[in-house]
């Protein structure tokens, strides 16, 4: 059987080498054999970045795999003032991110890389007779690197979308979402009623009225039920939060000023009742 263990993280919500050490050394001593971790860059809840040095020499030592999980934050890294994020990303035995998530695919694309493919290949191959072909050992034969005999070309689209924007327009698009959330953020913070919770390192602004989880959730039905925009929550620390994310193609100033209008409105409402 396997078992799953979380690792808890430090105040700015990321991994530690250490915590992951003492974890390791734990199942070891009750008998466990660790053999996967996941790190991630760019959670989902606060867009935090796990510490990859740390974490990478902690699984180098013990013989574990490391898995990075950057399924949003990952395209941002074609920008280089980004990939200082990055540091680290040589431990890794495999890596994932999401370009339909922030780098103008359609929905869905995920890319996967893999330091060693032969144990992928060892893990899934299946050759009947009937599926022998002549170019067999000469191509990459992606059948043997997942359960399905089938996939579907989404390479095509992402080619084409880098055909089209080329590295300038990706990068500029990724710039300017993270500038539209600073501005988010700075409009938060003239306000002493709000406070902005996790720092803003990409395109996701966690913030709150200051109060308890009751008034939060409040402020959030509220701004919802409006309908004039849209927010998700997360739970952080046991403290609710509002994610204000920009994900649209063509978000300009204009609306996220417009957004910040009306969920001030809706808590200056919220603090007269």
């Amino acid at each position: 059987m396997v078992k799953l263990r979380s690792i808890p993280s430090d105040d700015e919500r990321q991994m530690r080498g250490d915590a992951l050490e003492k974890a390791i050394k734990e199942d070891k001593a009750n008998g466990m054999i660790p053999i996967f971790v996941c790190a991630t860059l760019g959670t989902t809840s606060t867009c935090a970045f796990d510490q990859l040095e740390e974490i990478g020499q902690v699984c180098q030592r013990h013989n574990v795999w490391l898995h990075i999980d950057a399924a949003y934050a990952g395209s941002a890294f074609i920008c280089p003032e980004f990939r200082p994020l990055l540091n680290g990303v040589e431990f890794a035995d495999s890596f994932n991110f999401n370009p339909h998530k922030w780098m103008l695919v359609n929905f869905d694309c995920s890319l996967m890389w893999i330091r060693d493919s032969s144990q992928l290949v060892e893990a899934f191959n299946v050759d009947p007779l009937y599926l022998k072909h002549n170019h067999q050992h000469s191509i990459p034969d992606y059948r043997h690197w997942q359960i399905p005999l089938g996939r579907r070309f989404r390479s095509l689209k992402l080619w084409f979308v880098i055909r089209l924007y080329g590295i300038k327009g990706l990068q500029d698009h990724i710039r300017k979402q993270v500038a539209l959330a600073k501005e988010f953020s700075n409009l938060v913070s003239t306000d002493k009623n709000f406070e902005i919770v996790e720092e803003v390192k990409m395109g996701l602004v966690c913030f709150k009225l200051k109060g308890d989880n009751k008034v939060n959730e409040q402020l959030l039905e509220n701004i919802n039920k409006d309908g004039r925009i849209h927010i998700v929550p997360a739970m952080v620390k046991d403290v609710y939060v509002l994610r204000f994310a920009i994900c649209a193609t063509q978000t300009s100033v204009k609306d996220v000023q417009f957004a910040w209008t009306v969920i001030h409105q809706l808590a200056t409402e919220l603090g007269q009742k």
